[in-house]
């Protein structure tokens, strides 16, 4: 069903090669078109969300492709600021972001198929985590650059460490409502 909502997610997933692509355009200011092209995918993923409910296009399709664009981008764009400052003080954050998404979302496939999904839908915490992480992103993106302030990168690096603290924090969560149906089984 190509509603405007899933044309707007499908470009977020085409946005994503773009993105590294303009990262690594050997010219000075390719971080900032970068950044351009992740500022328009973290725009789509709310526009997506909030049109698919204004316009009632949400779809079967739509609920599954938007967090999967959502966490590809995110992961595509830790992934490349990792390459780009390779640092164990990066690494962590990329980690457990990376890891945690991969948890939550075997933990959502496996309470689906036992038919509570619905204990560990997405909640406010987890769009304040995403919020958190975009604005985070956005900014270490633009501040990896040579001719930006190290200051920029650095309070992004704050931020991402508040989006890890959050993401940690709604997985733990997620896995104290799937408790109870992870120790019947």
């Amino acid at each position: 069903m190509m509603t405007l909502p899933n044309i707007l997610t499908l470009l977020r997933m085409a946005l994503i090669p773009c993105f590294v692509i303009a990262f690594y355009l050997p010219f000075k200011r390719a971080h900032l078109l970068a950044a351009g092209l992740f500022l328009l995918a973290a725009i789509t993923d709310w526009l997506d969300g909030y049109l698919a409910r204004r316009l009632n296009q949400t779809s079967k399709l739509g609920a599954f492709l938007d967090p999967v664009a959502d966490k590809l981008m995110v992961a595509v764009v830790l992934v490349v600021l990792l390459e780009a400052r390779h640092s164990l003080l990066l690494a962590v954050p990329v980690a457990v972001i990376i890891g945690r998404e991969i948890a939550v979302s075997a933990l959502r496939e496996w309470m689906a198929e036992i038919g509570a999904r619905r204990k560990v839908a997405v909640s406010m915490l987890g769009k304040v985590k995403t919020t958190l992480q975009m604005i985070a992103l956005m900014m270490m993106v633009v501040g990896v650059g040579p001719e930006m302030p190290g200051l920029l990168y650095g309070a992004g690096m704050v931020m991402l460490y508040a989006a890890t603290i959050i993401t940690l924090w709604s997985m733990v969560d997620y896995l104290v409502l799937a408790w109870p149906d992870l120790r019947e089984s």
